[in-house]
């Protein structure tokens, strides 16, 4: 059946980012919802920011494009342009490459729903705001290539 049981989809707020800027997504709850549905072409997920959480530290791709589709609450889209109020209907799209570095982040007081759409990539990942750099086949390290 095409319709996913989102109550059947484990959800986790696992994030690969080194401390302290793990701390941002704490409030972050995602279920990546392609290996539920068996699409292997793009990767999707239903994600839920709480109150106070971001959906990343601010970031763009090299290699990845994305987009969003908000589906409930309110969240303040960051990027290069400003900040932009971003409410159900709404959508962002992020192409590759273009280094406009974005992030979602949940200022109300009430949760936000979106779904998230990508492409997983081995390519590199830019962090604009903090010392941190996701290099293709190293995870992340600092911009100069050094540990964490």
């Amino acid at each position: 059946m095409p319709k996913l049981d989102l109550d059947t989809i484990p959800q986790t707020n696992a994030t690969g980012y080194p401390a302290p800027h793990s701390n941002a997504v704490q409030g972050r709850w995602y279920r990546r919802l392609g290996p539920a549905s068996g699409i292997t072409d793009f990767g999707f997920s239903h994600v839920t920011l709480v109150p106070g959480a971001w959906s990343s530290q601010r970031h763009w791709h090299e290699g990845e494009d994305e987009f969003v589709v908000m589906l409930a609450g309110e969240a303040v889209l960051v990027d290069d342009s400003g900040e932009t109020v971003m409410r159900a209907g709404d959508v962002a799209a992020f192409p590759k490459n273009d280094g406009n570095g974005h992030v979602l982040q949940n200022r109300s007081d009430a949760d936000c729903v979106f779904i998230a759409v990508g492409r997983p990539s081995d390519t590199d990942c830019h962090y604009p705001d903090i010392d941190m750099h996701l290099f293709a086949g190293q995870g992340f390290r600092r911009r100069d290539g050094g540990d964490l």
